[in-house]
């Protein structure tokens, strides 16, 4: 239950971070209130999982799963670059959390 909570925290980071970029510079309500909301729960699930799953490993993966999940919809949605190299190095990131939930 706590590796599901901490995917979903993750991809809550993704929601939030776009949310941030998107309520410029907290002027507009709707994307502020969403990222505060967003914000919380990825927060507060992040907490949830951590109480079984190490720390280092917890973080790294909710930090990896938000980081590139926000890239991912900046490339498809908000028109940012999608190089190569780029792909390329989310891939990276994704076989790293995967090998952090593997070696756990």
């Amino acid at each position: 239950m706590a590796w599901l909570v901490l995917v979903v925290s993750g991809l809550l980071e993704t929601v939030w971070a776009i949310a941030l970029e998107k309520s410029d510079g907290f002027s507009r309500w709707l994307p502020t209130t969403i990222f505060g909301v967003a914000l919380v729960l990825s927060m507060a699930g992040l907490g949830y999982a951590l109480r079984t799953i190490p720390v280092g490993t917890g973080y790294a993966v909710w930090v990896g799963i938000g980081a590139v999940g926000t890239a991912i919809v900046g490339m498809t949605v908000l028109g940012e670059s999608a190089s190569l190299p780029r792909v390329l190095c989310l891939m990276l990131v994704i076989c790293g959390v995967a090998g952090l939930k593997f070696f756990h």
